[in-house]
């Protein structure tokens, strides 16, 4: 057998390589033999990943600098990849988001789950938006972004560099136009019947949650004669699509002005400008207020950003959701709909169902859970990695 020119990441004596071989994506810095050689690779390099009886196990991105050393990319016996090889992992994406949507306008590549560890892109028409959030990917940017235009013909592609992954990576913080030229307006996205204004640039993670797309739909379909609250609203989310739905008013509270004017510009393409308020400030705050002047509406959403982003700050962040449904519920009418969601992946479904519980009993209300709703298909979840399957969407009957 011709020995690998690549470099070797060896897996510890008591280290059991069965994980990986069943399909989990991740290896971490304390399961591996971190010996000279090992600190000496740059944060990209590919390598070869050997159990502890050196029998290749996988190829890997590795980062000395991460918990997270190692990222399988592929099997054992796969070249280095280059742009032919981005191109056939894009082409299975594509594959799936074509036959799901009837406009290019989804989430394209879901990390993981794609086959892409640690990459996000999200498609805006001819616009991509590429998050290269794992040090392997950042390295070849560069083939990425090739076969990104050869496979799907996009004309411009954005590097996003806000995600907190590249914090944790240690990667830069710089965006970056790697294709074509920058959008100079928000770029329209319709979805569920209304139209979201998208800010590739500076706006919130790659500018739109396409992950929420059937939570919406579902909202949407409660919301006919309704008056609707939608906090932590960002572009108008939830709001805009109560309003598609016919709901004759829709309020959406959030921290960022540039974020509500994005919601009322969607309002206004949708014909909806006289139906929709918003209001800049601290969600928590203004809940209270709403809750002191004894409002009520018929459909109440809260979307937080994740409260419990590891797992160190779960049990803050379920403290957190458990407030958020305290001061939201006494907001909803009798026999309304209160929408509480999560996208934090530490705190799993039925640790956020028992918190929006407490919450919802400590305002001395009682609930029936009507639908439990996760991300769209575009976010498919890789069954062995638990943390790809971050999205919750809980809709309860007050």
């Amino acid at each position: 057998m011709t020995p690998s020119p690549l470099p070797v990441l060896r897996l510890k004596p008591k280290t059991k390589p069965q994980a990986i071989r069943r399909g989990y994506p991740w290896v971490y810095a304390n399961e591996v033999v971190t010996d000279r050689r090992t600190r000496a690779m740059s944060p990209g390099t590919i390598a070869l990943l050997e159990d502890a009886d050196r029998s290749p196990l996988a190829l890997v991105g590795v980062n000395p600098n991460s918990k997270i050393i190692g990222r399988v990319l592929d099997g054992p016996d796969a070249a280095h990849p280059d742009q032919a090889w981005f191109a056939a992992r894009l082409r299975k994406a594509l594959s799936l988001r074509e036959r799901l949507f009837p406009t290019p306008f989804y989430r394209l590549v879901h990390a993981e789950a794609d086959g892409l560890p640690g990459v996000i892109i999200d498609r805006f028409g001819d616009i991509a938006v590429v998050q290269p959030n794992a040090a392997w990917a950042d390295a070849l940017l560069a083939d990425l972004a090739a076969a990104l235009a050869e496979v799907t013909g996009v004309t411009t592609i954005l590097k996003n560099a806000g995600g907190r992954g590249r914090a944790l990576e240690g990667l830069d913080d710089v965006d970056a136009v790697l294709l074509g030229a920058a959008p100079s307006a928000p770029v329209p996205v319709e979805m569920n019947g209304a139209t979201y204004m998208a800010d590739l640039m500076g706006g919130q993670k790659t500018g739109l949650f396409f992950d929420q797309r059937p939570n919406h739909a579902f909202a949407s379909g409660l919301a006919q004669d309704a008056r609707v609250l939608d906090v932590f609203s960002h572009v108008g989310g939830f709001g805009l699509a109560a309003l598609a739905g016919g709901a004759v008013s829709a309020q959406c509270v959030d921290g960022s002005e540039a974020a509500l004017d994005l919601a009322e510009q969607g309002a206004a393409r949708m014909g909806a400008a006289d139906k929709l308020t918003t209001t800049k400030g601290d969600a928590f705050e203004v809940l209270t207020a709403l809750g002191e002047e004894t409002a009520t509406f018929d459909l109440v959403v809260c979307d937080p950003p994740a409260f419990a982003p590891s797992h160190k700050a779960r049990e803050a962040g379920l403290r957190a959701y458990e407030r958020v449904a305290r001061l939201a519920a006494p907001l909803v009418a009798e026999d309304g709909y209160l929408v509480l969601c999560s996208c934090s992946h530490a705190a799993d479904l039925s640790a956020f169902t028992g918190a929006c519980l407490r919450g919802i009993g400590r305002a001395g209300r009682r609930a029936q859970l009507i639908h439990t709703g996760q991300a769209g298909p575009d976010h498919p979840l890789l069954p062995q990695l638990a943390e790809s399957g971050y999205l919750k969407a809980l809709f309860f009957r007050l």
